[in-house]
């Protein structure tokens, strides 16, 4: 049996000449000798016989690959079961080069075993590599095989970069297009970090816009603000939608915003400068607003990479993020602006801002973000009266909150003692100050 022998020399090739394998026929024998003696064997047989395989499927479902490999030969039954259709529809390749990466890598010869058997049986699937092109070029690889299953789910997962960012353009896009023509289901696709372009999204778009709900993408260079309106003009189910601000314009939230498109439930924008001084484009109030109007509940998650003075196109006017968090040093007078034009604020998560106190900024926040539930504060400073009021106004409606204990400065009012006494009464629990982020 190909599985088996496959695992038996893989045991071997790492350590022991007995191996996990010799070790379950052990413990096997060893049951098998208590039990003869407690109960006749055809009974103990019949038993592990009669064990339905909708059983077997969903014990093997919780077992590692190896150890669901070494099940499979205890009995013809375990056998079957380890080949039925639906343990093989969710599979994760993880694929590494063994001098660069702690990772734990899908052996090449499975992987063989897994297209030429199971091919078929595949729908949701993700491919996490490490960042040697090897690893990226191999996934594209697997993938230019796939071309009798049909996808509901593809994430391709890079723990470092470069991975497919340094694959061949030409490799990767050949690769990605056999999925999309044989996928006529693709519900979920997550590509951040590729090197996908327009013509790419307008194939995917030709085979599965009637299907495709997810799509994260951010960190896709190739893709023009062209293609993605391509992708949401004819995606009308799409619900989830991740990408880099480039690709935001007003016309995208208006396709978003049309009769014939679905309620949006996420909108994940990444805000990243590649240089310093680099110029934003600004998105009109009227399109944010025509959002909120088609979809009244989505979440607007924003993540800021800005230096201080690239702000400027942001939070002039009133914008309907619900997420928003900065990752880089952000200024007194942004945060102020966030105070006054981001009512539907949740959650705030600031890194850094410097040595002036944030006082009249978090009560600004408190004041006008009537929603906001968690907030998180690193290398910032704010004295602990300011911050007492911050919480008082709040109340308990902050579920989360993560606040590092150097960002607090005592007053003539409240020491670092005393502090977390007097928060804890306005939170209605005890809470005590960070003492490293847990953001």
């Amino acid at each position: 049996f190909d599985y088996i022998l496959l695992f038996k020399n893989h045991s071997k090739d790492h350590g022991g000449h007995n191996g996990p394998l010799d070790s379950c026929k052990k413990l096997r024998r060893e049951a098998g000798e208590e039990s003869e003696a407690l109960v006749p064997s055809k009974a103990v047989d019949c038993e592990w016989a009669c064990l339905p395989q909708e059983l077997l499927l969903h014990i093997f479902q919780y077992l590692p690959l190896l150890d669901r490999a070494f099940a499979s030969q205890v009995c013809r039954g375990w056998n079957q079961a380890f080949h039925m259709p639906e343990l093989w529809r969710c599979f994760e390749f993880e694929l590494n080069q063994p001098a660069s990466s702690y990772l734990k890598a899908t052996h090449p010869d499975l992987i063989k075993q897994i297209i030429k058997r199971h091919s078929n049986h595949l729908q949701y699937v993700s491919f996490k590599v490490d960042s040697s092109t090897e690893s990226a070029e191999a996934a594209c690889d697997i993938l230019s095989q796939l071309v009798n299953c049909s996808l509901k789910t593809l994430g391709l997962i890079s723990t470092a970069r470069p991975s497919f960012m340094e694959v061949p353009k030409s490799h990767f896009i050949s690769a990605l297009t056999v999925v999309f023509v044989n996928s006529k289901s693709l519900s979920s696709l997550k590509i951040d970090d590729t090197p996908v372009d327009d013509p790419s999204l307008k194939v995917l778009v030709a085979n599965n816009s009637d299907t495709l709900k997810l799509l994260k993408m951010s960190s896709c260079p190739h893709v023009s603000p062209a293609g993605i309106l391509c992708v949401a003009d004819q995606c009308h189910g799409l619900r989830e939608l991740a990408l880099n601000y480039h690709l935001l314009s007003d016309e995208l939230l208006l396709a978003l915003s049309s009769e014939k498109h679905v309620h949006l439930e996420h909108l994940r924008i990444d805000v990243v400068s590649e240089n310093p001084g680099q110029h934003f484009h600004t998105i009109k109030k009227s399109s944010w607003d025509a959002m909120v109007r088609h979809s009244p509940k989505f979440n607007l998650v924003m993540y800021f990479f800005l230096y201080e003075d690239e702000f400027g196109p942001f939070f002039n006017d009133e914008i309907p993020v619900t997420h928003l968090y900065f990752g880089r040093s952000v200024s007194k007078e942004v945060l102020g602006r966030v105070g006054l034009h981001c009512p539907r604020l949740v959650e705030l998560v600031v890194c850094a801002n410097g040595l002036r106190p944030l006082d009249e900024e978090l009560i600004r926040i408190a004041k006008h973000c009537t929603q906001l539930s968690a907030i998180g504060l690193g290398e910032c400073e704010v004295s602990c009266s300011a911050f007492v009021e911050f919480v008082k106004m709040c109340g308990r409606r902050l579920s989360q909150l993560s606040i590092m204990e150097e960002v607090l400065i005592p007053d003539h009012k409240y020491s670092l003692d005393e502090i977390h006494w007097e928060v804890s009464k306005h939170l209605g629990r005890v809470w005590f100050p960070d003492m490293m982020p847990t953001w």
